[in-house]
């Protein structure tokens, strides 16, 4: 029988993915191989009727700079019973390459012990995938989708920015971004945002709900000072996964809640309920301002790939043969900044919890320490001036409020 092998996509889209699916079919199919392309990730691999794309060098070759994926996506996960070997024999499948997260690699991975233990030995290479760049990779190197995501988050936020400014109006902004805030820094820095919020900054306090308030209030009264009328307070969603529950209800947001009594956070758009936190604190100051929420989440993920994309997604899908033809398996792609492939095994990102520590933002890298240095807030200095709009300052210094 033909020897194959079977590419799946899990978790959400990022720009790039059929980039990888390109370049990993046209290498494959070059010496030899049949590629099946697996719709919704694990869900369709382990079904009875599994939905297959049977990829010819002319359709991957078509979809190589599209964005989405020609690849259905499920974040579906597999118990162990629910695994089985039936897709594996019927197609003579060699590798499983999966592209997702880093739950996608791991049931890779399980899957992959499952079937070398019923005697049916298939690799698997991971191709890690997500906009919030927070997988481990090494020093410097992104995950794909990233650099795409931010490049159309900085246009549209560009965008919202001009609008500020011919309005005289505050915008509060939200993107993406799980435990990390690294698109949510990225897109603030490139628009100069006065305000930039994600979790890492909160390195030396616990995250508040009335915290993140007070920075863009800060950084309001700030501008207001320098006689500037407008601005754009990024805030990242991963701050979100910091609250208790207790916090979220303290709110008065009418969340849904889910079988567990938690708030369902995916139902909502979080730059809605921090202007509207927000528009409720300038109120009780009797600030003169008026805030506008704009939410930044599925409008990237599914964006065009720029060239860095498209180059560096060429560059692990071609990485994937690499590897493979190395006998390497249960383990992730990966590309240097001077472009050697190189294979990160799971086994040695896992914590002692089992799980994939988040790569977070270094705070204390020259680079965002720069960006920091320069957003505008109330410092020390500015308690003066501050008292013509603040009775009490004292709660709105930057550095009170990190305990900077």
């Amino acid at each position: 029988m033909e020897k194959a092998i079977a590419i799946i996509c899990g978790g959400g889209p990022a720009p790039g993915i059929n980039t990888v699916i390109s370049s990993v079919s046209r290498v494959f199919i070059s010496n030899g191989f049949k590629v099946i392309g697996v719709h919704e990730g694990f869900k369709g691999l382990l079904s009875d009727e599994a939905q297959v794309e049977d990829i010819t060098f002319e359709f991957a070759d078509r979809i190589g700079s599209l964005g989405g994926s020609a690849l259905k996506m499920s974040r579906f996960k597999p118990k162990d019973s629910d695994f089985n070997d039936a897709f594996f024999r019927k197609y003579n499948v060699q590798l499983l390459v999966s592209i997702g997260g880093d739950d996608t690699a791991s049931t890779a991975s399980r899957l992959s012990e499952f079937l070398s233990e019923n005697n049916f030995n298939v690799k698997n290479i991971h191709v890690p995938k997500t906009i919030d760049n927070d997988l481990p990779l090494p020093e410097g190197v992104p995950t794909f989708g990233y650099h795409s995501a931010k490049e159309t988050g900085a246009i549209l936020g560009n965008t919202i920015y001009e609008d500020a400014r011919t309005s005289l109006n505050w915008f509060v902004m939200c993107a993406m971004g799980r435990e990390a805030g690294h698109l949510a820094f990225g897109i603030g820095a490139a628009c100069n945002y006065p305000m930039i919020v994600i979790p890492e900054i909160f390195n030396k306090t616990d995250i508040s709900v009335d915290k993140i308030v007070n920075l863009v209030i800060s950084s309001i009264i700030k501008r207001k000072i320098l006689g500037i009328n407008y601005g754009v307070a990024m805030i990242s969603e991963g701050v979100f996964h910091f609250l208790s529950d207790e916090q979220l209800k303290a709110t008065g947001i009418n969340f849904m809640y889910d079988d567990h009594g938690h708030p369902e956070l995916h139902q909502v758009s979080k730059a809605h309920i921090f202007n509207m936190l927000v528009m409720r604190k300038v109120k009780e100051l009797n600030i003169d301002v008026r805030c506008r929420p704009v939410e930044l989440g599925y409008t990237l993920r599914c964006c065009k790939p720029i060239g860095y994309d498209l180059n560096y997604c060429g560059q692990l899908g071609r990485g994937v043969y690499t590897l493979f033809t190395q006998g390497h398996t249960g383990c992730m792609v990966a590309v240097n900044p001077v472009g050697e492939v190189l294979p990160l095994y799971l086994s040695d990102l896992k914590g002692e919890d089992g799980k994939i520590k988040a790569r977070l933002v270094n705070i204390e890298s020259h680079r965002v320490k720069s960006v920091y240095e320069n957003l505008h807030y109330l410092t020390k200095d500015d308690i003066l001036e501050a008292k013509k709009y603040l009775s009490n300052p004292e709660p709105f210094i930057f550095n009170n409020i990190l305990n900077w």
